[in-house]
Protein backbone atom coordinates (compact mmCIF):
# COMPACT_ATOMS: atom_id res chain seq x y z
CA UNK A 1 0.00 0.00 0.00
CA UNK A 2 1.04 3.64 -0.61
CA UNK A 3 0.58 6.33 1.18
CA UNK A 4 1.03 9.49 0.68
CA UNK A 5 3.12 12.50 2.47
CA UNK A 6 -0.09 14.30 3.78
CA UNK A 7 -1.67 11.34 5.01
CA UNK A 8 2.11 10.01 6.39
CA UNK A 9 2.19 12.83 8.13
CA UNK A 10 -1.13 12.90 9.99
CA UNK A 11 -0.21 9.44 11.20
CA UNK A 12 2.75 10.59 12.86
CA UNK A 13 0.71 13.14 14.39
CA UNK A 14 -1.77 11.07 15.71
CA UNK A 15 1.30 8.92 17.33
CA UNK A 16 2.18 12.36 19.08
CA UNK A 17 -0.91 13.11 20.02
CA UNK A 18 -1.53 10.13 21.72
CA UNK A 19 2.04 10.23 23.74
CA UNK A 20 1.22 14.02 24.55
CA UNK A 21 -2.86 13.10 25.59
CA UNK A 22 -2.88 9.62 27.44
CA UNK A 23 0.00 10.01 29.58
CA UNK A 24 -1.88 13.12 31.42
CA UNK A 25 -4.74 11.67 31.77
CA UNK A 26 -2.75 8.50 33.60
CA UNK A 27 -1.89 10.93 35.91
CA UNK A 28 -5.53 12.26 36.72
CA UNK A 29 -6.56 8.78 36.90
CA UNK A 30 -3.89 7.48 39.48
CA UNK A 31 -4.57 10.85 41.44
CA UNK A 32 -8.80 10.25 41.42
CA UNK A 33 -9.81 9.01 45.12
CA UNK A 34 -12.38 6.15 42.75
CA UNK A 35 -8.93 4.28 42.16
CA UNK A 36 -8.28 3.09 45.52
CA UNK A 37 -10.22 1.07 48.09
CA UNK A 38 -9.67 3.59 50.86
CA UNK A 39 -10.34 6.76 48.73
CA UNK A 40 -6.91 8.35 49.20
CA UNK A 41 -4.46 8.34 46.64
CA UNK A 42 -2.49 5.64 46.72
CA UNK A 43 -3.33 4.18 50.08
CA UNK A 44 -5.11 1.09 49.60
CA UNK A 45 -6.35 -1.63 47.27
CA UNK A 46 -6.43 -0.57 43.38
CA UNK A 47 -10.13 -0.58 42.10
CA UNK A 48 -11.39 -1.97 39.23
CA UNK A 49 -11.54 1.81 38.03
CA UNK A 50 -7.85 2.26 38.03
CA UNK A 51 -7.55 -0.97 36.16
CA UNK A 52 -9.80 -0.54 33.57
CA UNK A 53 -8.60 2.58 32.89
CA UNK A 54 -4.73 1.33 32.74
CA UNK A 55 -6.01 -0.94 30.47
CA UNK A 56 -7.39 1.16 28.06
CA UNK A 57 -4.47 3.79 28.24
CA UNK A 58 -2.03 0.94 27.94
CA UNK A 59 -4.14 -0.17 24.56
CA UNK A 60 -4.02 3.14 23.57
CA UNK A 61 -0.61 3.74 23.76
CA UNK A 62 0.36 0.69 21.95
CA UNK A 63 -1.75 1.62 19.12
CA UNK A 64 -0.98 5.11 18.84
CA UNK A 65 2.70 4.08 18.71
CA UNK A 66 2.04 1.54 15.68
CA UNK A 67 -0.11 4.04 13.86
CA UNK A 68 3.07 6.28 14.35
CA UNK A 69 5.68 4.25 13.42
CA UNK A 70 3.72 3.49 10.42
CA UNK A 71 3.46 6.98 9.49
CA UNK A 72 7.14 7.71 9.91
CA UNK A 73 7.77 4.60 7.66
CA UNK A 74 5.92 6.00 5.11
CA UNK A 75 7.26 8.99 5.52
CA UNK A 76 10.52 7.30 4.93
CA UNK A 77 9.13 5.19 1.78
CA UNK A 78 7.59 7.84 0.46
CA UNK A 79 11.52 9.81 0.80
CA UNK A 80 12.66 7.25 -1.26
CA UNK A 81 10.13 7.04 -3.72
CA UNK A 82 11.01 10.81 -4.58
CA UNK A 83 14.55 10.22 -4.51
CA UNK A 84 14.28 7.41 -7.05
CA UNK A 85 14.29 8.32 -11.03
CA UNK A 86 11.45 6.72 -13.15
CA UNK A 87 12.21 4.02 -15.03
Amino acid sequence: MVLSRGWAVFLVGVGVWTWVIWPRFAVAIWNDPRSWASGAVGDGAATSFLWVHALLIVASLAIGTTVGVLGIRALFAARRRQDTPAA
